[in-house]
Parts: C-alpha cells; structure tokens; sequence
C-alpha cells in the first residue's frame, strides 16, 4: 500500500486527535465500569473477594475497545487525523528500519534511495511539526536542505510525498556502510 503525505494544520491535528484519543479511553472506562459490574453481579460472591472477576471486566473492555477502534472507529471522520498519524510513523518505520542501506544507496547515487530519504525528510519534518517537536526538527534542517539542494542539481522531483514499496525493496540490495 503507498502512503501519502497530506497537508494537514497542525493545531487542528492536535486538538483532533485529543478528542479521538478521549472518545477511546470513555469508551473504555465505560465498557470497564459495565461488564466489571456484570461480571460481579452475574458471578460474584455479595461481600466476598471479587477482584479476579473486575480485573476480568477490564480486560475484556480493553479487548473489545482495541476491536471497537480497529473495525469501528478507525473509519470514522472524528478518528482520521489519529489514524493518518499512526500511517506517518508506520510508513516512517519501514524506512529507519532499512536506513542503513538508504544511506548507502544515497551515497551511491542510486535514485530510488534518495527519493526514498526525501520522502523520509519530509515525513519526519510533518510528524515533528504535527507533534509540536520543533527542537528535533531543528537538529535536522541542515541534512534535509544539504539532500534536497543535492536533488534539485541532479533534477530530481523534491516533492516525495508518496511512500512506493518499490523503493524500500530497491534499497535493501545496498550493503550498509561500515
């Protein structure tokens, strides 16, 4: 699956995904408070030690929240901002975990590699920004405009918004720099 890169304001991205995120955990606390007092009516002990049976509740809440989020509430247009940030950093992932051999394709000169660090400069810079982290933005400035001013004198499209599968299996044929 190719990921893209959206525009996206980072205040409004922040606010959104505080209400996403409180939808979740009172759908939670809602779900723990109501099957742990089920679990306690339906087979607890009046007086007794009913701990296994409320631990049982909240497990269950937290299993049925993680199902509600993945197949309900992921599709929701109250949840897109959270679930477009989970998509960055995952598409992010796939290219730290192979970033030694990206480096070692940039500094041959392979295409695909630099496309591939391009793209990666430009979602780490959104994830930074829509996470109000401007001071590890920062610290990379330097080698993002040092790569991208590499690619604008090689002609090549600054703009790698789009994450292609193909670039991640076309770098690991780079052996990494030692």
């Amino acid at each position: 699956m190719m990921f893209e890169i959206q525009p996206m304001n980072p205040d409004i991205y922040r606010q959104q995904t505080r209400r996403s995120t409180l939808y979740i955990v009172l759908t939670f606390v809602v779900l723990s408070l109501l099957l742990s007092g089920l679990a306690v009516m339906l087979l607890g002990v009046p007086g007794g030690d009913n701990f296994r049976l409320n631990l049982a509740g909240v497990i269950a809440a937290l299993i049925t929240t993680i199902l509600l989020v993945r197949y309900l509430f992921w599709s929701q247009p109250w949840m897109r901002p959270a679930a477009y940030g989970w998509q960055l950093k995952r598409s992010l992932m796939k290219v730290t975990n192979v970033m030694h051999h990206v480096t070692a394709g940039v500094m041959a000169g392979d295409v695909a590699a630099m496309k591939l660090l391009r793209f990666y400069h430009l979602g780490v810079s959104q994830m930074y920004q829509l996470d109000a982290n401007s001071s590890a933005l920062s610290q990379m400035v330097l080698e993002i405009d040092l790569h991208k001013a590499r690619l604008e004198a090689l002609g090549i499209d600054t703009e790698q918004t789009r994450l292609d599968p193909a670039w991640i299996e076309t770098v690991k044929k780079w052996a990494p720099l030692k």
